[in-house]
């Protein structure tokens, strides 16, 4: 019986040291892919490669019974493998445009919740901070579901040199803020940014309410943060209320139906494509009849399914127009290329902005 255990212990002792000396292995190929996705402006947590790695090796248990215990140690072995990534990502500098609270400030936070957010005065300045190497990515507004396009930032990436490595919906939630001792019959006026009041309007009526306009909603919370004045109420986020000590007095106030904005993370260096991908493309089209028609055609007769087209003014050439493309699919496959090259013999320019996972929420 001695003799048994004796060799039980033996075997695991022996199997302990083997997995010490992979699990050192394992981790120094972890910052391989911390770096990598430093590099490309890529979050740490990749639930699809996950579930999919689980998949494969846990097919290489044939005892029922075990397997169920290898997927909890794969699950634990990956859990180990984020927080040591989360670790090496308190140094990865992210731009933004705002203040702290600014929507553009907690979505950054939601993709890079151990990154050092660095706040910029406007778009133009957070994605230059990239271009010089001051910040490793910026996470910029691309679109927003209830006010459109955010024409700045297209306008940059169509024009600069960084790529579209992700892009992440935020929905939006407004509130009505007010001092801690506030209560809604205190409040007489609200502060916010112009779109957060349209999209309260109906609420901001029924109450009565004076409104005042304010940059963003991050710097209206901290104007009534800093005032003390009970009747003087923000609408913003849930976070910026924690972040400037006010009450969330009532929550969801907005009742224009669904508020997300979507955020573009840019990075110097352009992200190889994963199998289910989205690509975007901007271009101009040569000053003949049937142009833009013909690439758009070109773009179906390749198999693509167009899910976004949008105009913007080119700033440096009047009445002239670039377009804005989002296509299901990646461009760097041998059908994608044959596209691109029919699509160039219709276009002044053709940009490539990047490919990144669709549809993905934070």
């Amino acid at each position: 019986m001695a003799n048994k255990l004796d060799e039980a212990r033996r075997i695991i002792n022996e199997a302990d040291a083997q997995m010490a000396e992979l699990f050192v292995k394992r981790m120094k190929a972890v910052e391989m892919v911390y770096e990598h996705k430093k590099e490309y402006g890529l979050p740490i947590s990749d639930q699809k490669r996950e579930e999919a790695v689980i998949e494969k090796n846990s097919a290489l248990i044939d005892d029922d019974v075990l397997k169920e215990y290898y997927i909890d140690y794969l699950k634990n072995v990956m859990s180990v493998s984020r927080a040591y990534q989360s670790r090496l990502q308190s140094g990865l500098k992210i731009a933004y445009s705002g203040v702290e609270g600014a929507f553009a400030h907690i979505a950054a936070g939601r993709i890079f919740p151990d990154g050092n957010r660095i706040p910029y005065s406007d778009f133009k300045a957070a994605y230059n901070a990239v271009t010089s190497g001051e910040c490793d990515v910026a996470v910029l507004p691309i679109e927003n579901s209830y006010a459109g396009e955010v024409g700045q930032t297209m306008d940059l990436i169509f024009s600069g040199t960084l790529y579209i490595n992700g892009i992440y919906e935020l929905e939006i939630h407004q509130n009505l803020l007010g001092a801690p001792d506030a209560t809604v019959d205190d409040i007489s006026k609200v502060t916010s940014h112009p779109q957060a009041l349209s999209q309260c309007h109906d609420y901001i009526k029924l109450r009565g309410f004076s409104t005042q306009e304010a940059d963003n909603t991050a710097l209206a919370a901290r104007r009534v943060a800093e005032s003390g004045d009970k009747s003087l109420g923000a609408i913003a986020s849930i976070e910026t209320a924690e972040i400037y000590g006010l009450k969330v007095i009532e929550a969801n106030i907005n009742k224009s139906g669904e508020n997300t904005t979507r955020f573009a993370v840019l990075s110097k260096v352009k992200a190889e494509p994963s199998a289910q991908a989205s690509t975007v493309m901007m271009f101009t089209v040569k000053h003949e009849a049937g142009s833009l028609a013909k690439a758009i055609a070109i773009i179906g007769e390749y198999g693509y399914n167009m899910t976004a087209l949008r105009s913007r003014p080119m700033k440096k050439h009047s009445w002239q127009y670039y377009f804005y493309v989002e296509i299901d699919g990646a461009s760097d496959t041998e059908n994608g290329q044959k596209m691109l090259e029919e699509l160039n013999k219709v276009c002044d320019q053709l940009k490539v902005a990047g490919t990144f996972a669709p549809h993905t929420e934070i």
